[in-house]
């Protein structure tokens, strides 16, 4: 198998190909971040390493959205692609003593770290769960131009003279509040053109905690991949409590990691301040958590997590939610 790191950015790829893992030979090649330099890329390593194409083995970093198109390429095209968490990536070159830092380094990072170990093979998520993630990601935009219209809007209504402001802001705010309606109202009908995400997000709602908001958000995160456990998708999504301890002198209370996105676990957390109330098994762990001396915020943060762990399960095992799970 031929080893590749990719390092990518807007404009370049930066190609480190892994001749001799043993001795540290390599060979780099700069290519452009478009169609026609994906091209040119795979035609380089089949004529330099001199395999097939199912047995080049390609990592490259979550880079936003510019690794997407590349990522798509060459899985299209039979490479074994990995795409990994850029902190994973960053901390293994730590761990080689790097100080400096390049496309080209980072490219020979990537190389020898898909070297080091196995890793998680990519696939591209479905389509209809690729469109929600996009459509989701857009409402989110929305949400956040109308809430500094309205900020803007408050500091105007202070000032003397700012009637045309006003007005102004007015007319952007009405348009904006239309798009989201209208962007919402697609996104429930994309859901519900889609048998399996129709069938999915019922599911989800039979939760108590989940509503029509959370569960679309959930079904963007969790079926986006393949997670093999329910703590796995919590761990993904910064639910899993991180702890500093070390002797006597180390002793930090524990928090939720944060990983991932901060828009699910804002919505997680309202949605665990209600399952507190309504879920009977939340319910039970979280007073069980405060019984033993647990805060609020770290009992509701373990509230978040079975949240999602439930989400998890019903979408895995493609059943209703029964509030009778683990009750034996």
């Amino acid at each position: 198998m031929a080893i590749i790191g990719i390092d990518v950015s807007k404009d370049k790829l930066d190609v480190c190909w892994l001749r001799d893992q043993m001795n540290l030979k390599v060979k780099t090649r700069v290519f452009k971040n478009t169609e026609d330099g994906f091209g040119e890329l795979l035609k380089w390593l089949l004529t330099h390493t001199e395999e097939t194409v199912g047995r080049l083995q390609v990592m490259m970093e979550a880079t936003g959205v510019y690794h997407e198109q590349l990522a798509y390429f060459l899985h299209e095209a039979g490479v074994v692609v990995h795409v990994v968490n850029p902190l994973h990536a960053n901390e293994f070159a730590k761990s080689l003593g790097k100080r400096s830092k390049t496309d080209k380094k980072d490219s020979v990072v990537l190389a020898r770290f898909l070297a080091s170990r196995s890793h998680q093979v990519w696939t591209p998520e479905p389509e209809a769960v690729r469109q929600l993630k996009v459509m989701l990601s857009r409402l989110q935009a929305l949400d956040k131009d109308i809430q500094r219209e309205c900020n803007r809007r408050e500091k105007a209504e202070i000032q003397r003279g700012a009637e045309p402001v006003l007005a102004s802001i007015d007319k952007v705010l009405k348009a904006l509040r239309e798009e989201r309606q209208r962007l919402q109202d697609e996104i429930d009908d994309h859901i519900d053109r889609t048998p399996g995400l129709k069938a999915d997000r019922k599911r989800l709602e039979s939760i108590p905690g989940i509503g029509p908001v959370l569960s679309a958000m959930l079904l963007a995160a969790l079926l986006i991949r393949d997670f093999h456990s329910a703590g796995q998708a919590a761990a993904f999504h910064g639910l899993i409590p991180v702890m500093r301890q070390s002797g006597t002198s180390v002793k930090f209370r524990a928090v939720l990691s944060k990983a991932g996105c901060g828009r699910l676990r804002a919505k997680l957390y309202m949605g665990a301040v209600v399952a507190i109330q309504h879920n009977p098994q939340i319910k039970a762990h979280y007073e069980r958590l405060l019984a033993r001396g647990k805060t609020k915020m770290s009992a509701l943060g373990a509230a978040m997590r079975k949240l999602l762990q439930m989400a998890y399960g019903v979408l895995k095992h493609k059943t209703d939610y029964d509030p009778q799970w683990g009750a034996n």
